[in-house]
């Protein structure tokens, strides 16, 4: 048992409860929130091979449209975690929603979240309700964040435009990977990632198409001469990657013409990827990407704060 999985999420009751009445049971076009306790994901982790997994709120998040509300959901979210992380010694870790756009009450959270919760890390989707994280508006919090040296996990979810898109199809399919191709893109090209050097940025799904377009990118910064502090290549080097869904056969290599194999993650999608497919991705990692002992020394360098058993 030696995994330790940085895309993993949870869905406690009140998540549930408040995104089923916002209009998410079926989040993303996916056909149903998938079922999850604590006892239960611990057991598909005995099963699996994996030590610790870093619990996460998923797409679509805490905020529905009302600051006041969100900030509610994400304290109780955040709590809920940190039951999971008290109730099972050395098995959970947390990253922290925040009620992003509301950045006061995301800076609040972020307090909250480290100095009571003793979070791992923070998790930010790509964009929420149009705000992609690259958003001025957002400095503030990235300011924060930076102070804090955090840890950011990057999750992806459905852009503004979705129903012009996605063909009715569900998002996570297409959407996912190139909402986080635009939200990191965006990040870079804007600063933000050069302006916080103590931030340390998890990307998922291997990066999901930046291998494919980052020269391109590259390109037109120097086209754009925008924010001179950033090289994009650089930027995207000094980025983790977890290597949740198919990184094999073709994506792991790609990504590994940007960054090196100490960037690299674990990370199950759990429960949104169900047990049986997260089997046939962790023996296909096994046989053919880093070895498990390699992917879990970088996860544990990247969160050093491991939970221990009493």
């Amino acid at each position: 048992m030696n995994r330790i999985d940085v895309h993993a999420h949870f869905l406690p009751e009140p998540y549930r409860t408040a995104a089923s009445a916002a209009g998410h049971a079926r989040p993303d076009g996916m056909p149903a929130l998938p079922e999850w306790s604590a006892a239960e994901h611990v057991a598909v982790m005995d099963r699996q091979g994996i030590a610790t997994a870093m619990l996460s709120i998923s797409s679509p998040g805490v905020h529905y449209g009302d600051d006041a509300a969100a900030r509610d959901l994400a304290r109780a979210v955040n709590e809920e975690g940190h039951r999971a992380v008290v109730d099972h010694p050395g098995r959970f870790g947390q990253f922290a929603s925040l009620p992003i756009p509301d950045v006061d009450g995301a800076i609040a959270e972020i307090a909250h979240a480290y100095d009571h919760l003793q979070a791992d890390g923070i998790t930010l989707l790509t964009n929420v309700g149009g705000t992609y994280l690259g958003d001025a508006a957002l400095g503030p919090v990235f300011a924060e964040l930076n102070r804090r040296h955090a840890r950011v996990f990057i999750h992806p979810t459905s852009p503004p435009c979705f129903e012009r898109l996605s063909f009715g199809r569900p998002r996570p399919m297409l959407e996912f990977l190139l909402d986080t191709t635009r939200a990191v893109v965006d990040l870079v090209l804007g600063g933000t990632i050069a302006r916080h050097p103590d931030i340390e940025f998890i990307a998922p799904h291997c990066g999901a198409t930046l291998p494919m377009i980052a020269d391109r990118v590259a390109a037109f910064a120097l086209i754009l001469g925008g924010d001179a502090s950033g090289d994009v290549l650089d930027d995207l080097a000094r980025l983790h990657y977890d290597l949740a869904g198919f990184p094999l056969p073709r994506q792991l290599d790609a990504i590994l013409t940007v960054t090196t194999v100490e960037h690299l993650h674990y990370g199950s999608d759990y429960p949104f990827t169900p047990e049986f497919v997260v089997e046939r991705a962790a023996t296909l990692l096994d046989d053919g990407g880093p070895s498990a002992e390699q992917l879990a020394a970088n996860s544990a360098a990247l969160l050093p704060r491991r939970h221990h058993h009493d």
